[in-house]
This record gives structure tokens, C-alpha cells and sequence, in this order.
């Protein structure tokens, strides 16, 4: 509730659902609706803008217009078959969606996964987040008027994108982690190809910084907006670039290791300011850094099996669910009733394109989850926006709004 400046309180959500022309002072203040399906509001949520002007007195973003019920049809399916419900939490990294599940299934478990399969999780999640990041700068990019750097932007992510087809057999949701591994092997010639695609994402990346990093309009248009303190950050919960922006050097990565990253080099890039300005050049830098780790991995990693060889976790090769009693039954009781994880509860993350990816599981010893809960790391920093552009220009809520990189499908889970 706030005070305008009429000295009538009045919330903005029931005041966006009154008509316009029936407001108080409507010649002074204005209530305008952005979403769910204004081009500019990626993912389908709502925001109320209450204008002064053309700055904005107040703002009240709305979500539940991509509601799937995440948790329930997870509870209706087996560990497994949650794969590809957690593929669509957030659509444009989901392989980072799908290792980040595994972790707490394996954790429940009580499973260590081979050497190989953590390497091919990595490279794979690491690419993903370059798709991730390169989608949010190109879309920034764009609605600030430089439509050039949103192609370059999709044409290096089209690349990786090839790359992630040819491993996993899908673009966008693969499905590709399994309890216990990874669905298949690198194919042949793999790695060498990855290596000439970073190759040519890193030129296109130099494009990008070229035309946006230094551009006139572009730093006007985003220094100094959209602002958040470090005390604020943490306070609201962010993580992620955003909250690495703000000058905190938490990343999931570094502070707790997972997979292999403890055998990798990298850094983590910080900001100063916590404005979109910071928030752009923190996951510019964070691509290099992702194009280094796969580099590496790629370079280390060993031979031997993706998958873990015990049939109550991995199904059994096709000989021997063919020509073997054993190998058919315990595939038929895998695909039928599931994984029997053993009971008990925990939570696992891991940092995802947008900052921590934690999931909450409970198992009754079945093979389907009792509970599933997601702590997506995009709904705390939406939380944040009404206080990071009241009071700024209505301009510029749409670069606020790409910096955070807000993902209906994680957020309304």
C-alpha cells in the first residue's frame, strides 16, 4: 500500500482491475497493463504500471498465467518421467534444469555417478548457459534498438544448439540426464566440432561486445538503471548474475563444487553498481568463462562408462533385455513402476544459468517423488523489481525486466 501523491491510499492490483476512465485523478496518474502477452514482458506475466507522468510511481508484476502444476505432475510420475516436466522450468537452459534434478535424486540415492558422465554433464550444462546468456544479451540488445545484435546473438546460439541436438537428439528440452548418468555417450567427432563451434561463438561474441558494450545509447540506456544494492540483493535472495553483479562473488560452483568443477579453472566475474549495465557485462564475461570450463573438460575428460551399471537404477542393454529373464523384468519394472527410491527427504543445488537451482525432494521409498519442490532462482529477483524502477522512467522497466532474465516456467512453478 503507498500514499500518492493525492494523500488517497490505493492498491495497485485493485486499481488495475477497475476501469481506467472510472480512476481519481485520472488526469494525474494513470494505470497502464503490460503482459501477460505484450511482446516486451518475456514469459507470460503481467505488470501493473501506475504512471506519473511517464515515471513510474509504482509497479506491481503479476504471475500465475504459466501455471503447469510442476509439483503435482511430478508426484504423478516416476522419478524418471519428471525429467522432461523439469526440462521446461527454464526453457532456453534446460540441460542446467536437468542435472541440477539429478543431484537431489542421486543425493537420495545415495549414488556416485561415473567420471565421465560428470564431465558430459558439464560440458553440456556449460554450453546450455552460454545459450542462456546470449539469448538474454541479444534480447537486451534488441529492444534497446539494436536489432544487429540480437542476430548475431541467435546465430551463436543456433550454433550451440546444433551441437546440443546432435548430443542429446533435441534443441531446446533433451530429457538427456538419467538417474545415474547420462543418456548416451559424446558421439564420435563430438568434441572437435564443440571446439570449432566456440571457435565461432567467440567471434560473434566480439561482435556483440563491439556493437553494445561501448555503444552510446546503449550504456545511456542501461547505466544506472534498474539499480540494486548488494544489502538489498541479499536481502530479497537473489543469486546468480544478478547478485554477482551487485559485487558478491557467490557462485554454486565455486563456494559448494559439484560434478567436476573443483578440477576446472575459472573465475567469476563481479560488478560494482548492481544496474543492467553490470548484469549485461557480468554474463558477457560469464559466456568466456563457460567457453573456458568446456574447454577443459573436454581436454580431461576420461574414458569409461556414462552410466552407472546397477539395474535398479540403469535400465539394461537392449541383448539383455532381449535375450535374458533378468534383463526384461528389471527393465519392465523400471518403465512400470519406477526407480524405488529409498525413503527420506533432501535438497540438492546447483547454479543454474539464472543463480541457485535448488530442489527439494521426499521420498516414500516408491518410485514416484512424494514431494518435489523447486527454489527457482528467478522468483526472488522478480520480487525485487517494483523497488529497482519505481521512480524510474517507464523506458526504462523493459531493460530492467531483460537484465533479470525472468523465466515464467521456473518462476510459476
Amino acid at each position: 500500500m503507498s500514499t500518492p501523491a493525492d494523500g488517497k491510499a490505493r492498491d495497485t492490483l485493485e486499481v488495475g482491475r477497475q476501469d481506467l476512465l472510472s480512476l481519481p485523478d485520472s488526469s494525474e496518474r494513470m494505470v497502464i497493463n503490460l503482459g501477460p502477452s505484450h511482446p516486451a514482458m518475456h514469459g507470460t506475466v503481467r505488470m501493473l504500471v501506475e504512471l506519473e507522468g511517464e515515471t513510474i510511481a509504482k509497479a506491481v508484476p503479476e504471475i500465475g498465467f504459466l501455471h503447469r502444476g510442476f509439483e503435482k505432475s511430478c508426484e504423478a510420475s516416476t522419478w524418471t518421467q519428471c525429467l522432461p516436466y523439469v526440462d521446461r522450468l527454464n526453457y532456453v537452459s534446460s540441460l542446467l534444469n536437468d542435472f541440477g534434478y539429478l543431484v537431489v535424486v542421486e543425493k537420495l540415492l545415495r549414488l556416485e555417478i561415473p567420471e565421465r558422465a560428470k564431465f558430459i554433464r558439464v560440458i553440456a550444462g556449460e554450453l546450455h548457459r552460454i545459450c542462456d546468456h546470449l539469448t538474454l544479451v541479444g534480447a537486451l540488445g534488441m529492444e534497446l534498438g539494436g536489432f544487429t545484435a540480437f542476430l548475431y546473438a541467435l546465430e551463436a546460439r543456433e550454433l550451440i544448439w546444433d551441437r546440443i541436438a546432435e548430443l542429446t537428439g533435441a534443441r531446446v528440452t533433451t530429457s538427456f540426464g538419467r538417474p545415474g548418468g547420462v543418456q548416451r555417450d559424446l558421439p564420435q567427432g563430438w568434441g572437435e566440432k564443440v571446439l570449432e563451434t566456440l571457435d565461432r561463438v567467440a567471434e560473434l561474441r566480439d561482435e556483440l561486445d563491439v556493437l553494445l558494450t561501448r555503444n552510446r545509447i546503449f550504456a545511456d540506456r542501461t547505466r544506472g538503471a534498474g539499480v540494486i544494492s548488494r544489502d538489498d540483493a541479499l536481502e530479497f535472495g537473489f543469486t546468480g548474475p544478478c547478485l554477482r553483479a551487485c559485487g558478491v562473488g557467490y557462485d554454486v560452483r565455486k563456494a559448494h563444487p559439484y560434478f567436476v568443477y573443483d578440477q576446472l579453472d575459472f573465475d567469476v566475474p563481479l560488478g560494482e553498481h548492481g544496474d543492467n549495465y553490470d548484469r549485461y557485462l557480468v554474463r558477457m564475461e560469464e559466456m568466456k568463462q563457460s567457453d573456458r570450463i568446456v574447454r577443459q573438460a573436454l581436454a580431461k575428460i576420461p574414458e569409461g562408462p556414462v552410466m552407472v551399471g546397477d539395474w535398479r537404477v540403469a535400465l539394461p542393454p537392449k541383448e539383455q533385455v532381449y535375450g535374458t529373464i533378468e534383463g526384461t523384468i528389471a527393465h519392465f519394472k523400471l518403465i512400470m513402476e519406477g526407480i524405488q527410491v529409498p525413503a527420506g527427504e533432501a535438497y540438492a543445488y546447483t547454479e543454474a544459468a539464472n543463480g541457485e537451482l535448488g530442489f527439494y525432494a521426499v521420498s516414500d521409498g516408491s518410485g514416484r517423488p512424494y514431494k518435489l519442490h523447486v527454489r527457482a532462482p528467478g522468483f526472488p529477483i522478480l520480487s525485487a523489481v517494483p523497488s529497482m524502477i519505481e521512480g524510474r522512467l517507464l523506458a526504462d522497466l523493459i531493460p530492467t525486466f531483460d537484465s533479470i532474465n525472468m523465466i515464467g516456467g521456473e518462476v510459476e512453478v
